[in-house]
């Protein structure tokens, strides 16, 4: 007999699917168990970003767990198209990442600088310590998951660059 999860799958995905399209950012689970493999995620169609990350164009946000604009743990899976440039901003609240797919660009500080980027491969992890400017940049589709606790924000060192802003 198969178990309720084989039996369901199909459409309890292409009902997870359809709720994602109609958020800004997906949300999958709240509450209870969950499990998630990278290639089950119902990502959105590309969109700049969504609550907790940088608002960049390019980037697929889906929630697994909790809300990024509530109090409270929450876990992002972001998707980062190739070739995007993520300028210098922070966060207000404390966050912990892992890089699931690709290579993930990534440094600190206020001013880009493309020669001071670390490259992080799949398994990496890195702090996003409150109120720490951080810039990012990817050649290549990288999935990242981030761990925070909300509320969060973000808050660019140049209003310039902010993309919500434009």
């Amino acid at each position: 007999m198969k178990n309720w999860w084989t039996r369901n799958r199909a459409g309890l995905l292409a009902a997870i699917a359809v709720a994602a399209s109609i958020a800004s950012a997906s949300v999958l689970a709240q509450n209870g168990g969950q499990t998630l493999r990278p290639e089950d995620i119902p990502w959105p169609s590309a969109r700049a970003g969504g609550a907790g990350t940088s608002g960049a164009s390019g980037i697929e946000t889906v929630v697994v767990k909790g809300d990024p604009t509530k109090a409270g743990l929450y876990t992002l899976m972001l998707r980062v198209a190739p070739n995007v440039r993520i300028q210098p901003h922070s966060h207000r609240d404390d966050r912990v990442a892992t890089v699931v797919k690709g290579t993930w660009y990534f440094s600190y500080g206020e001013k880009f600088n493309e020669a001071s980027l670390k490259p992080l491969g799949p398994g990496s992890f890195y702090t996003e310590p409150p109120n720490m400017a951080h810039f990012a940049m990817t050649k290549e589709e990288v999935i990242l998951q981030i761990t925070g606790t909300g509320p969060s924000s973000t808050t660019y060192v140049d209003p310039a660059n902010d993309p919500t802003k434009r």
